[in-house]
């Protein structure tokens, strides 16, 4: 109980929050209670905590209570053993990570036969002890005592050997040790990387991807997380060789001062014991921990940015009320195409062959055929292969027939994950594997939400180095992010599919197929009352879901709002009262309800079923294209950020290669960044500014820096 209320204290501190929020934020999560439903339907016990600070707080949590955990392990483990002290009790108590609560408990953890180890076999500890003690007049009249052949000990020089090993461990697991090695080397230390024999000789053409980092030195607390996880992934495929260069003198001197007394009969065995210790375990063991410390930051670091790319990918703002013509482009198979209505519904699907045919007047007709039977506004174009001969095939065809149809590249982006998956193949098993993907390329135009939660995150193609970094950090926090963004939209609980059902707080997976087996069984859910009748989803289920399932055309009409039913009396008291609705403290008193509360009930009311995708910018649609070879440096022009990394910006701006915009020329006027996020987002529509094109590495350099709309080129 007061480890628990060192924690909340704790939380409270470093979140700047009460400690009643945190007592009862800690209170809400250890009773079952979802994040999403935290942070929407008790603001008055968070005092209003947002979900992605409530998850911060949750992780950290987490790791307190680890922490917490493992410091009584530790602390029992000595117990049993008879080493726990007062002062390793102290030093247990005060240590605040779990790097430090090893480093205490390292000296007494059962190791694996060590060259320290078998001298303590040969019974030399003692002899170590009394010369690391440095108290001995003559160490050699000292070693002679511990000469015994049948421990294999037959000299001198063997016993002082053998306690030579002894104190090296020794002193490289003392605490103060690994403190001292581990800060100098992160304080002054660098990180270096030379090309290695394979990329010279085996497969240079690869290398190149990491010439930068043939002969490279950067401080060990300068370094940024992309280039760690550049040089960790160079690495690994074998191009590079990577060290830390720590500052050896200095540490070593340092652990003299600590470690060593001025006796002239030990002083020259102590400080070769202490060098070999620094040297053959310290260093080696302070390298890994440096550089798994930096992967560990440069992967947090890499999955806040995907976590941010993500979440503006899935709220961004969905087209409604267009039937969508989607290609899939392709050269030997030819293109596939699918219509799809206002609501996904597939109402026709074919294959047109323009990419490798010179004669692409039956494509065209086929495509125009298609657009005047489905009165289709608006043609999506996969951005892989053959995206940029199919669209200049598309934009003659617009040209040519004076239609009002325009036109958008997609990020295919894990659609062919989703086309050969078990899901796709339910979804339409009578479809090839390629003309789904051209459904749910139309589909994540319409509602990018509900498509794309049917692809793990990780295919998307936003982010950087996503498949390098830890699986399961990864995957925990983009589940997250989909969740947070599905709750925050809500579901149509009569047509989700089971992959958009299974994001809603409380729902999962196997409750999500039972709410589509009940809605085959039943029809239609009327009211979210209904939800109760489904199987496996009870009470607690219900609370947590029900206020972001949504029923358009329910009986009650609260049903397709985010009241939660908890509220409804409180919402229909609200409407019955006909004097000043202004003054919310008096009436959330008089309705026995938070104002917080009463707030998101009243603006439910306003705008009941309310999107909140639809405030932002509409997606940019083209009529025309241009190619790389149009551009020249100077050109203003105009397009949509498709991703955001450490060192800038990816624009589309209709060529069908996107252009970097390098940090460095996001901002202007003199304001400073510290990373792209602070500027742009994805989905952002940016005027952009062509400072170079090198077509041949398919490169294009872009400026956002003080670029006004009226400088757009015509």
């Amino acid at each position: 109980m007061s480890a628990n209320k060192d924690i909340i204290k704790k939380l409270a501190g470093e979140f700047d929050l009460k400690l009643w929020q945190v007592e009862n934020t800690v209170e809400l999560i250890d009773a079952d209670n979802t994040i999403p439903f935290i942070a929407r339907y008790r603001k008055e016990q968070t005092g209003e905590i947002d979900d992605q600070k409530l998850r911060d707080l949750n992780d950290r949590l987490e790791y307190l209570r680890n922490l917490e955990d493992r410091k009584q392990q530790v602390r029992n483990t000595l117990t049993e053993q008879g080493n726990l002290t007062d002062e390793l009790s102290a030093a247990l108590t005060a240590a605040v990570t779990l790097t430090e609560v090893e480093d205490i408990y390292r000296p007494f953890k059962p190791k694996r036969r060590t060259r320290a180890t078998m001298a303590m076999e040969k019974g030399l500890g003692p002899l170590a002890d009394l010369i690391f003690a440095q108290e001995l007049t003559n160490l050699k009249a000292e070693a002679v005592k511990y000469i015994d052949a049948e421990k294999g000990v037959n000299s001198k020089a063997d016993a002082l050997a053998g306690a030579s090993d002894i104190i090296a461990e020794k002193i490289s697991d003392d605490p103060a040790c690994r403190t001292m090695a581990r800060e100098m080397t992160q304080n002054t230390g660098k990180i270096t990387s030379r090309v290695s024999k394979k990329a010279a000789t085996e497969n240079p053409d690869n290398a190149a991807v990491y010439e930068m980092y043939f002969d490279y030195s950067e401080p060990v607390k300068h370094i940024a997380g992309h280039r760690i996880l550049a040089i960790n992934r160079g690495e690994n495929e074998g191009y590079l060789k990577v060290n830390i260069e720590a500052p050896e003198d200095k540490i070593i001197a340092g652990l003299k001062r600590l470690f060593i007394k001025s006796n002239p009969a030990t002083l020259n065995f102590m400080q070769s014991a202490l060098e070999d210790s620094y040297k053959r375990l310290t260093a080696p063991a302070v390298e890994r921990e440096i550089r798994s410390m930096l992967t560990e930051k440069a992967e947090e670091g890499a999955i806040i940015v995907f976590a941010k790319n993500l979440r503006q990918l899935l709220m961004q703002p969905p087209v409604k009320d267009h039937v969508v013509l989607a290609i899939d482009p392709g050269f030997r198979t030819g293109c596939k195409l699918a219509v799809v209505d206002e609501t996904g519904k597939v109402l026709e699907t074919g294959v047109i062959f323009c990419t490798i045919s010179k004669d692409t007047t039956p494509s065209k007709r086929t495509l125009k055929q298609m657009i005047d039977r489905h009165k289709v506004s608006i043609l999506a174009i996969g951005n892989g292969t053959a995206s940029r001969e199919t669209e200049l095939v598309v934009v003659e065809l617009l040209k040519e027939t004076d239609s009002k149809a325009q036109y958008i590249i997609v990020n295919e982006a894990g659609a062919s994950v989703y086309s050969a998956s078990k899901l796709g193949a339910e979804e339409f098993p009578d479809f090839d594997v390629a003309l789904r993907s051209a459904v749910s390329i139309g589909r994540r135009l319409q509602d990018p939400l509900a498509e794309l939660v049917k692809i793990d995150p990780k295919s998307i193609g936003i982010g950087q180095y996503q498949h390098d970094m830890n699986q399961k950090r990864l995957s925990t926090a983009l589940s997250g992010v989909v969740e947070t963004c599905v709750n925050n939209v809500g579901v149509d609980l009569n047509t989700a599919s089971p992959s958009l059902l299974s994001y809603v707080a409380g729902v999962s997976p196997a409750i999500a197929k039972n709410i589509l087996a009940f809605r085959e069984e039943n029809g239609k859910f009327k009211s979210r009352a209904q939800l109760l009748k489904v199987g496996k989803l009870g009470p607690k289920a219900f609370e947590q879901c029900a206020g972001f399932l949504r029923i358009p055309g329910a009986e009650n009409p609260l049903d397709n709002t985010a009241v939660h039913p908890e509220s409804y009396k409180v919402a229909e008291s609200y409407l019955k009262i006909s004097d000043d609705k202004t003054d919310y403290e008096t009436i959330a008193e008089r309705l026995g309800v938070g104002v917080p509360t009463l707030r998101d009930i009243v603006q439910e009311l306003e705008k009941p079923g309310r999107d909140p995708r639809d405030e932002l910018p509409p997606v940019l649609l083209r009529s025309d294209v241009l190619a790389m070879e149009d551009l020249t440096e100077g050109m203003v022009l105009t397009g949509t950020v498709r991703n955001v990394i450490d060192f800038g910006a990816f624009v589309d701006i209709g060529v069908h290669q996107d252009g970097l915009v390098h940090i460095s020329q996001i901002s202007g006027q003199g304001r400073f960044i510290k990373h792209p996020l602070e500027a742009v987002q994805i989905g952002d529509v940016v005027n952009v500014k062509v400072l170079s094109v090198d077509i041949k590495k398919k490169r294009i350099s872009l400026s956002m820096r003080d670029v006004k709309s009226t400088d757009v080129t015509p």
